[in-house]
């Protein structure tokens, strides 16, 4: 009997040092690293985005447009320490916005013309670092590749979204921006962009329709060519992975937010008129030429052209 009771009391004493040890080390963690926001805005040029509202002088046929849709996707966020190391923040896994290292900025809220979308709004990233003096920002426009092939209908929030997604082949849009068109949209034929294109791609690619019939312009950004070995089988690879890694040498997250600015991504785009026998706007497709200037301004390589410095983020 003396013997049972000693060891239950070793038992209990050894679970409440367990514990007391757990809390020491969840209290030490705590101690040494801090929580960082990371704020996003999306505007228009000088002004702020809203949903139904209409901007004028976009591209280079100076189009009056009303976007009605405005978010994506970034990933493997960091910040950049003193000596030039990338320190990857570890995101807060809320169920909603955030999933392993992917997270979901979401600047339309279902009014007016963003009946496509969803309520709530998301303009920032919510993570912790190790605490330390940081002097840059670092993050990927995009969804890795292990979560981009996943089937949207079972994946956890915010990947589960099918509003942003193709296909298990294709993937996930990374961006996705859509704009209704406010003047002619007239191609060399002198028939409508709509008329002209051929709105459908074929099964391999993303899927026969983007959009919902929408009568604009559609910026969808995604992985290309991707192959697989069945149709029933995730891809192994993708020609075009068309995803920007975004590095900003000067940031302060106390002060700083990133600024997506539509008006500087189609700055070298025609958003009155559409390349034939091509969906409107840009898919990501390698041979549809309305994507060499968004592409371009994403700083992604597309076609013979090379990758360039990105325009899309700034730094405000």
């Amino acid at each position: 009997m003396k013997k049972q009771l000693i060891l239950a009391s070793t038992l209990a004493g050894a679970a409440i040092l367990g514990s007391c040890l757990a809390i020491d080390r969840h209290q030490a963690t705590a101690a040494e690293t801090q929580e960082i926001e990371i704020k996003f805005s999306a505007t228009v040029g000088e002004k702020s985005f809203n949903c139904g509202e209409s901007y004028s002088n976009l591209g280079t046929s100076a189009a009056t447009v009303t976007p009605t849709d405005f978010r994506f996707y970034v990933s493997e966020v960091a910040l950049i320490d003193g000596s030039g190391k990338a320190v990857p923040l570890t995101l807060k896994q809320d169920g909603k916005w955030q999933h392993q290292n992917v997270a979901l900025l979401d600047f339309e809220n279902k009014s007016g013309d963003c009946a496509n979308g969803t309520v709530e709004i998301r303009d920032r990233v919510i993570g912790t670092i190790p605490k330390g003096n940081y002097k840059g920002l670092q993050f990927t426009l995009g969804v890795p590749f292990t979560l981009n092939h996943e089937d949207a209908s079972l994946a956890p929030s915010p990947l589960n979204l099918t509003s942003l997604w193709w296909n298990w082949r294709g993937g996930y849009k990374f961006l996705r921006i859509d704009m209704k068109n406010h003047m002619a949209d007239k191609n060399p034929d002198g028939k409508s962009g709509t008329e002209s294109s051929q709105i459908a791609h074929n099964a391999g690619n993303h899927g026969s329709s983007h959009g919902g019939g929408l009568h604009g312009f559609m910026i969808h950004l995604g992985s290309t060519g991707c192959q697989a070995e069945g149709n029933n089988q995730k891809p192994t690879s993708c020609a075009n992975p068309n995803k920007s890694k975004v590095i900003f040498s000067n940031f302060d997250s106390t002060k700083n937010k990133v600024i997506a600015d539509l008006n500087s991504l189609v700055s070298q785009t025609n958003l009155t008129a559409n390349q034939a026998n091509t969906p409107p706007g840009c898919m990501s497709e390698p041979k549809d030429g309305d994507c060499a200037g968004i592409m371009k301004n994403l700083g992604l390589p597309f076609g013979d052209k090379p990758a360039a410095g990105q325009t899309f983020f700034k730094i405000q």
